[in-house]
């Protein structure tokens, strides 16, 4: 596989990830390790099937160093998201989780031969102050800081790194990644029993959230992201990145599941602004 066609790959893990926002707030009463564990089963399996169906089932087990980072990686952020998006008016945890893209140009600057540079700075002050807007006055009922901000936070975090952290194992075959979800949902589960009530008798909506996120957001997307994480352009794919915050908050916005506001449209671009800012030079040599 070329470096292009790893690109292009990934660039649908983009086009997936507008949808992740809306298919979580559809899912509606789920709690939210349940709904992990239910999107990790049919994305997990799903991966499977089709690595079956291609007779490369050799290449689904992963390393005990890449498994421990999915639980760290795809089950950590997950999990946060979940919980942020049913703790928090979805479109402002929405912005807050999609962070990330900056995160990962600051993570990448500080790694081994990168050096944080001022405008890494500023564009972190950039997005921080997008979040800031959100929370001080926020969009949904009440305004202020909530649990949900909070949990939005934390995932972006646990996501830049692990995207970063992935790049050295790019020698693990992207459909271990089946087995991995698998056992995300065993550990998902077991968490659901300890803290949560168990719902099965969801809406058709609901259900409707569950398998999107299943078979798309969480299932494939997590699979194409992979591919262009190890074998793509990794800058070009986190330029591309900062237009999931605006394509995912616009979908909730057209869905309904967001009212559509000034405060919510400008914290929106200046996270863009703020990731393009800091991975600007980073523009220039991919051109």
């Amino acid at each position: 596989m070329t470096s292009r066609t790893a690109t292009l790959i990934g660039f649908c893990a983009i086009l997936l990830w507008s949808t992740l926002a809306l298919f979580t707030a559809m899912s509606g009463r789920v709690p939210p390790f349940q709904l992990v564990g239910m999107t990790f089963v049919i994305g997990g399996l799903l991966i499977l099937a089709i690595t079956a169906a291609r007779g490369e089932l050799r290449r689904v087990m992963p390393t005990p160093a890449s498994f421990a980072l999915g639980l760290y990686g795809p089950f950590g952020d997950t999990a946060l998201y979940y919980a942020a998006v049913k703790t928090a008016p979805p479109a402002e945890a929405n912005l807050i989780h999609y962070l990330w893209p900056l995160l990962i140009v600051l993570f990448a600057a500080l790694l081994p031969g990168g050096g944080l540079k001022p405008r890494h700075l500023i564009g972190a002050l950039i997005g921080l102050a997008a979040t800031a807007m959100l929370i001080s006055g926020g969009i949904g009922s009440g305004g202020g800081l909530a649990l949900g901000h909070v949990l939005a936070a934390l995932g972006a975090f646990v996501w830049a790194s692990y995207s970063v952290a992935s790049r050295r194992f790019s020698h693990v075959p992207s459909e271990s990644l089946s087995v991995t979800m698998l056992g995300c949902a065993v550990l998902a589960f077991a968490c659901h029993v300890a803290f949560e009530t168990t719902l099965w008798s969801l809406t058709p909506i609901e259900w409707g959230g569950v398998l999107g996120l299943g078979l798309g957001s969480i299932g494939l997307a997590f699979v194409v992201w992979d591919i262009g994480m190890k074998r793509g352009d990794v800058a070009l794919l986190g330029v591309a990145s900062y237009a999931a915050p605006v394509l995912s908050t616009l979908v909730l916005v057209i869905a309904g599941y967001a009212p559509a506001s000034w405060l919510l449209a400008a914290s929106c671009l200046l996270i863009v602004v703020g990731a393009l800012v800091a991975s600007m030079p980073k523009l220039g040599k991919s051109s």
